[in-house]
């Protein structure tokens, strides 16, 4: 029901030809569009040109139409990386680190996970005993770029489909203009 995702870079003149929500924010834009699966009912925004000519540092509020709520910040001027995805849902926290390849899913359930432990008991009053489950499944090692060629490559081979689709990628550039179509009439004063 609620998301929120940090793309921060240092400085590197590659890209600067385009907006940060172009460059960096598309990805996480792309990859909430398919998680959530939902219309996207509002759009608000606001972004700084601090370096280039167009916005180096944006941050948006995405609402949907099933009440899911995207925060997504982006810059490339950072004084350090990050690539984090935090998902917040009924019973679950879930977080991805892109950078750093790791994911951790903790879960509100009703029993203990005695093979966990790390298993918590959250004591409420006046409610049944509850337990925080805490899981890290494994992420395997992958050169992102290198299988998204490959998948690219394949779909053209065997005249497929590929993961990523035409749609897939128009509707993450149509929010994505509209994210810097706010930001542009915010920052006209």
């Amino acid at each position: 029901m609620f998301i929120e995702t940090h793309r921060l870079a240092q400085f590197n003149p590659r890209g600067t030809d385009v907006a940060v929500i172009l460059d960096l924010m598309i990805h996480d834009i792309d990859i909430i569009l398919k998680v959530v699966n939902s219309n996207v009912k509002r759009i608000s925004a606001s972004g700084v040109s601090v370096v280039s000519h167009s916005p180096d540092i944006a941050n948006a509020r995405i609402e949907f139409d099933n009440g899911c709520v995207a925060n997504v910040t982006a810059s490339r001027i950072s004084l350090k990386q990050m690539r984090k995805m935090r998902l917040f849902q009924k019973d679950a926290y879930i977080t991805v680190d892109f950078l750093e390849k790791q994911s951790e899913i903790i879960r509100l359930t009703d029993e203990r996970d005695i093979s966990n432990p790390f298993t918590l008991e959250l004591p409420i009053p006046n409610q049944p005993t509850r337990y925080l489950n805490f899981d890290r499944p494994e992420v395997k090692p992958v050169n992102s770029i290198k299988m998204e060629l490959e998948l690219f490559a394949k779909s053209i081979l065997e005249d497929k489909e590929p993961p990523v689709t035409f749609s897939d990628g128009y509707a993450a550039l149509s929010v994505g203009f509209e994210i810097l179509k706010h930001i542009e009439k915010n920052n006209i004063t």
